[in-house]
């Protein structure tokens, strides 16, 4: 049974057939490590042989849902080699990949603040749900960076005009723009009993025909070679000098000298 399973910065825990997947490092609203992110991974490839659940949900501890990649951690990847760094997108990448997999219908309870990564987390969800408090940024662009692992699932969600407007601003935005353009289902007072409604239309579909239409689907839009390329584009930019730059100006408060705003 996987609720038997104990990890170190997620949390799992079942009732009346939803299981949930709780990323719990509210310290640092939710950022990935490398651990979490192999705790992840775990989790879902082991979801495979649940008999008890009837559809996964992902959220956060706390205020936020996610803040994307742990900066302390990028920090310490600029110094990876090109191999290290690879090897470590693919890890990320396999994350994401592994949660697409999921037999079961998934659904992320955004809870708060989803940034860079995290709304990979958002985009990769069959549903995806978010309080009316919750913000979004892909703010890959404002470190130097790029969203090119999520990008996949992100394109897929909210198309490629979207999606390039939002990686090239990196701008805030809010879950009624969120909702129009179709990154979430819907923004909801009542994220849980949301949920509920949606798991007991789950309980009206045969569970094999819900495991074969998620099949089809992901058949359609497999795309393992711009994954692989969008790996060797993050690789470079987590090493690049204006990663660097920007990453270490971000944890020290400052502004990097590529920016322009105050020109």
């Amino acid at each position: 049974m996987i609720l038997d399973k104990k990890y170190e910065f997620v949390k799992l825990g079942l009732n009346n057939g939803i299981l949930t997947v709780e990323l719990n490092r509210p310290d640092v609203h939710n950022a990935f490590n490398d651990i979490m992110i192999a705790e992840i991974s775990d989790a879902f490839v082991k979801l495979k042989v649940e008999k008890d659940v009837l559809a996964v949900v992902v959220t956060g501890s706390g205020k936020s849902f996610c803040a994307g990649a742990d900066l302390n951690w990028m920090k310490k990847m600029a110094g990876y080699s090109r191999f290290e760094n690879i090897e470590d997108a693919k890890k990320m990448a396999e994350m994401f990949q592994a949660i697409e997999k999921c037999p079961f219908p998934t659904i992320a309870r955004v809870n708060g603040a989803a940034f860079g990564g995290g709304l990979g987390l958002v985009a990769v969800c069959d549903f995806a749900y978010a309080s009316p408090e919750a913000k979004f940024s892909f703010s890959e662009t404002n470190l130097g960076l790029i969203p090119a692992v999520i990008s996949k699932w992100v394109i897929e969600r909210i198309g490629t005009k979207k999606a390039k407007q939002l990686f090239m601003t990196g701008e805030r935005f809010d879950p009624s723009y969120a909702c129009d353009i179709g990154l979430i289902d819907g923004s909801v007072h009542d994220l849980d009993g949301t949920i509920g409604e949606m798991v007991t239309q789950f309980r009206t579909s045969g569970p094999m025909s819900i495991l074969e239409s998620k099949k089809l689907v992901n058949k359609y839009y497999d795309d393992s070679v711009y994954l692989e390329e969008s790996i060797n584009f993050i690789a470079d930019l987590r090493a690049s000098e204006e990663g660097r730059e920007g990453i270490s100006a971000f944890l020290e408060k400052q502004k990097p000298a590529w920016r322009r705003d105050e020109e």
